[in-house]
């Protein structure tokens, strides 16, 4: 049995695996071809945290596959509050054959994984997202093909999907550059990981929104506030002046380059709506390749059951 819980859980040929079933599994659905490989199973949804992607995509997804899904918010579920984190872990292993989690700490999925004996999926943290991240290299292969060497250059906070694309675009080969605002790129402790596990690609953290994006191939970026830290916004905006994605930012990245977003965006904050709607977005290509690559995630972590847990 296997978890996702950050990309680290994948070989890159497991995640290569991934790309290419996603891949099968759209032109599959393009052609109108039913797959019912979670035919009888159960899937459980725990959300702390508000969602519209994650939770529309993967409650598609296992509809999708022949399965059914379960709804649950942090609330009624109380992790930690009204019940232990292993109770429930242990609990829900007996009705439900997979669970996905999003919630606030991230070792509230780290420990329910510890105790759960089915397929337990982060669908996202404060420190990682990892689901965004798959349907984020899913798309840019679908695009440009070949990723190694490709630069993405991410311009905003060094957050959950910041740090989970960062690992995938090692894994691959790419070379990731993060322009942030001095005190908000990544912690050095997990920049020195990057750099340890991919030493043969190049991983900068700089303050140059205009620097970042001069070579890139993928032109990123998120919401300067996220959920959990609106108590900061004001000092969140003031201290990412000047790192808005907007048409001259673009004019300084090549032409073939594309504008990435994971959503939902604060149009006029981190991105204009000129640029989101643009002719170089593909964001909303990318919101709609969660569905095909959650589906492959769960198809293959299904079948992994019985099979060694977390490595």
């Amino acid at each position: 049995m296997r978890h996702f819980i950050t990309l680290f859980d994948l070989t890159r040929d497991e995640l290569l695996h991934l790309l290419t079933m996603a891949e099968r599994l759209k032109r599959q659905r393009s052609r109108g071809k039913a797959r019912r490989k979670l035919g009888g199973k159960v899937v459980a949804l725990i959300f702390e945290k508000p969602s519209l992607r994650t939770r529309v995509s993967f409650e598609s997804a296992v509809a999708q596959l022949g399965g059914a899904s379960i709804f649950l918010t942090g609330g009624e579920v109380g992790l930690g509050t009204r019940e232990a984190i292993p109770d429930c872990a242990r609990t829900l292993s007996q009705f439900c054959d997979a669970v996905i989690l999003r919630t606030f700490a991230h070792s509230t999925v780290e420990t329910f994984a510890e105790h759960a004996s089915v397929p337990v999926i982060n669908g996202l943290t404060d420190a990682h997202h990892p689901c965004q991240a798959l349907s984020d290299l899913f798309t840019m292969r679908e695009h440009f093909g070949e990723l190694r060497g490709r630069i993405v250059a991410f311009v905003g906070d060094g957050n959950n999907v910041a740090r989970s694309l960062a690992a995938g675009c090692g894994m691959l080969g790419m070379h990731f550059v993060l322009a942030a605002p001095e005190g908000y790129g990544f912690e050095p402790e997990y920049a020195d990981l990057l750099r340890q596990r991919f030493p043969e690609v190049r991983f900068e953290i700089n303050g140059s929104p205009k620097e970042a994006v001069r070579h890139a191939d993928v032109v990123y970026t998120d919401v300067w506030t996220s959920m959990g830290q609106e108590a900061e916004k004001d000092a969140r905006c003031q201290a990412f002046r000047g790192f808005q994605v907007n048409e001259q930012l673009l004019e300084q990245a090549p032409a073939h380059a594309v504008v990435m977003h994971c959503l939902p965006a604060h149009r006029g904050e981190e991105i204009t709506s000129e640029v989101l709607d643009g002719q170089r977005s593909i964001a909303f290509q990318q919101a709609g390749n969660r569905l095909h690559a959650q589906k492959a995630l769960l198809e293959w972590l299904m079948s992994q059951q019985g099979r060694r847990s977390r490595r």
